[in-house]
C-alpha cells in the first residue's frame, strides 16, 4: 500500500472495513479484532493511527513486537487459525502497520475464550443471540436447520396413515405398529426424521406431522392479493394463511396463486379453463424453491404477494455462503436443508440438481431475483404481462 492510498483511507475515517488502532499490548484484544473481520467479510486494521485518523507512527521496536504478536494471535488465539497479511507503510510521522484480514472460509471464528465476534459498523460486538450463532454455524456447514428438534413434536404427532402410505410407495413395505423388526421411533431415526427418543426434527415435523404449525407457527406461507401495484393495508382481493404438512402447503400455495391469475384461452376450446398467464412449471419451481431452501433458523413465514403487475415470493434468509444471483441462474446451488431436499423429490415436483431456477427462466424470462442481505431475505419477482 502506498502512503497516498493510506492517507486517503485515513481521511475517510473508520468504517466496517477499516479500523484504526494506536497500538496493541494485549494479544486477546488483537485476536478479537481479527476474529470480527474474519466473520464479517474481511477488513484492515491500521496500527499506529489514533481513533480520529491522525497518524502517530510506530518505532522499529514496535514493528517487530507487533508483527510477532499478530503471528501468535493468528495461530494461537484465533480458532480456527487464520493467515493475516501485514505491511509496513512509511509516513512522515513514522511507520504504520496495515494488517489485512481476509473473509474467513471456516466461519464462525472465535477467540481463546470461545467468544464469537462480528463487525457492527466501525466497531465490533460479541455474538450472543442463539439464532445468529445458529446461522453462522449453518453457513459453515456445521449444522442444518432441518435437523434441529421441532419444539416438542414427537412420533405421537405423526399423520400415521400419510406416513405409512409414503413408506409403502417408497420402500414397497407397509409399516405396521405390531412390526417387531423396527419400531416407529427407530424407523424415523433411520430416515433422519427424529432422534432415538422419538422427537421429530424440523424436517420430520414439516413432512409428516398432522399439524406442524402447532409447535412451529411461523413455518407457513402468508399469501395476499392486492388490487393495485402496492401493498394496501385496508384493501385486498384475497388473503390466506397456508398451513399443514409441506405437501399441503405447496398445494394450497399453488391453488392460491392459480385462482388469482388470469387464464388465457389461446387456441383451446371455448369451454376450457385456459392456460395460466404464468406457466405452471414456473410457479411450481419457485414455490418449491421457497419451501425447501428457505432459512428455517429464522422465525418468519414465506410471503406471497400478488399485485396487478407482478407476483412476489419472499423467503426468509438471503442466499447462503458465497452464492450469487448469477450463480443460481447458472444452476449452482448450496443445499441449506439437506434432509428436506432429499425427501422433496418424493413428495413435491422437485427435481433437485440446482436447475429449478434455470427451468423457470427458460419458460418465463420475466423474473427478477433480489438477494437482500441486510433484510436477510430472498425475493423472487415474477412480472405479469
Amino acid at each position: 500500500m502506498e502512503a497516498v492510498e493510506l492517507l486517503n483511507i485515513l481521511a475517510r475515517g473508520e468504517d466496517g472495513k477499516h479500523q484504526f488502532k494506536s497500538n496493541f499490548t494485549n494479544i486477546d484484544s488483537l485476536a478479537s479484532e481479527m476474529v470480527a473481520f474474519s466473520n464479517s467479510g474481511g477488513g484492515q486494521v491500521f496500527i499506529g493511527i489514533n481513533d480520529n485518523g491522525t497518524p502517530i507512527g510506530l518505532t522499529r521496536e514496535d514493528i517487530g513486537r507487533l508483527n510477532q504478536m499478530v503471528s501468535n494471535a493468528a495461530s494461537q488465539s484465533v480458532r480456527p487459525p487464520i493467515n493475516p497479511i501485514t505491511e509496513n507503510v512509511q509516513l512522515s510521522e513514522g511507520l504504520v502497520i496495515v494488517l489485512t484480514v481476509l473473509d474467513g472460509i471456516r466461519k464462525p471464528y472465535m477467540d481463546n475464550n470461545g467468544s464469537i465476534w462480528t463487525k457492527s459498523g466501525a466497531d465490533k460486538r460479541k455474538v450472543t443471540a442463539q439464532e445468529e450463532m445458529q446461522r453462522m454455524f449453518q453457513s459453515a456447514g456445521l449444522i442444518h436447520a432441518d435437523e434441529v428438534l421441532a419444539n416438542g413434536l414427537t412420533v405421537a404427532d405423526l399423520d400415521l396413515d400419510y406416513f405409512r402410505d409414503f413408506v409403502l410407495k417408497e420402500y414397497g413395505e407397509y409399516w405396521k405398529e405390531e412390526d417387531e423388526d423396527v419400531s416407529l421411533p427407530k424407523l424415523l431415526e433411520n430416515m433422519n426424521l427424529a432422534n432415538k427418543d422419538g422427537n421429530l426434527n424440523i424436517a420430520g415435523a414439516l413432512l409428516f406431522s398432522k399439524k406442524p404449525q402447532f409447535r412451529l407457527p411461523t413455518f407457513i406461507i402468508k399469501a395476499v392479493t392486492y388490487p393495485g401495484t402496492d401493498i394496501d393495508e385496508e384493501h385486498y382481493l384475497d388473503s390466506e394463511d397456508l398451513t399443514g404438512k409441506l405437501a399441503d402447503v405447496f398445494q394450497k400455495a399453488f391453488g392460491f396463486i392459480s385462482r388469482n391469475l388470469k387464464h388465457i384461452q389461446g387456441d383451446q376450446a371455448v369451454n376450457s379453463l385456459g392456460k395460466l398467464e404464468i406457466p405452471k412449471i414456473v410457479i411450481e419451481e419457485l414455490l418449491v424453491n421457497a419451501l425447501i431452501h428457505r432459512d428455517y433458523f429464522i422465525s418468519s413465514p414465506v410471503r406471497i404477494f400478488i399485485f396487478s403487475n407482478r407476483i412476489e415470493i419472499i423467503s426468509p434468509g438471503h442466499i447462503p455462503n458465497n452464492l450469487t444471483i448469477e450463480n443460481i441462474k447458472n444452476g449452482n446451488s448450496n443445499i441449506r436443508n439437506p434432509i428436506l431436499a432429499s425427501f422433496a423429490t418424493k413428495i413435491l415436483p422437485y427435481r433437485g440438481l440446482g436447475n429449478g431456477i434455470r427451468r423457470a427462466l427458460k419458460e418465463y424470462p420475466s423474473i427478477d431475483f433480489i438477494d437482500d442481505k441486510v433484510g436477510n431475505m430472498f425475493k423472487v419477482v415474477i412480472h405479469r404481462k
